[in-house]
């Protein structure tokens, strides 16, 4: 992540921007590598679980706030994305502090293709606009689409997980 953040900051380097996109394109790639090789082989432990969402939110967030930075992508999409990131996790932390489990959807999947997507071509942005946005921006309003519909989907189980637990009394 720093690697990325100071390539797309550089002024220095030639092509810098299209270093940080590739180190980028590693770093989404060896995340759905794990993801993929960890449900394929039932490999997968709680730790990993949570250390690979971390680590997701991480490269979202670091890598959206470079962009913006240097004015590749603007405060609104970012601030959506980096908001439904910290709320998903922390609604899923305080399931999971009760014993219980929210798993991905097809919501959260959809929203990580686009992401990921967004991100990359807001890097190597097009020279050319489609209408009045370049390409990356309309593929960012398509993540910002599905980062609401895959926050819905967690606050809907989120919902649903509290208001199925037993009722407690106090003594």
């Amino acid at each position: 992540m720093p690697l990325i953040m100071a390539f797309t900051r550089s002024d220095r380097i030639e092509n810098a921007l299209f270093i940080a996109a590739a180190l980028f394109a590693v770093a989404a790639f060896t995340d759905f590598l794990d993801g993929y090789v960890a449900r394929r082989t039932s490999g997968g432990t709680l730790l990993g679980g949570f250390l690979d969402t971390t680590a997701d939110k991480i490269l979202i967030t670091g890598t959206l706030l470079a962009l913006v930075s240097i004015d590749h992508v603007s405060i609104w999409p970012a601030a959506i994305i980096i908001f439904r990131e910290f709320a998903v996790m922390a609604l899923r932390g305080l399931v999971a502090a009760q014993g219980g489990l929210i798993g991905p959807s097809t919501w959260g999947k959809i929203k990580f293709g686009t992401q990921f997507l967004a991100i990359f071509l807001a890097f190597v942005r097009l020279p050319e606009r489609w209408g009045p946005w370049y390409l990356d921006q309309w593929v960012m309003l398509i993540a910002v689409i599905a980062t609401v519909g895959s926050a819905w989907g967690y606050l809907s189980a989120f919902w649903h997980t509290v208001r199925s637990e037993p009722t407690r009394t106090r003594t």
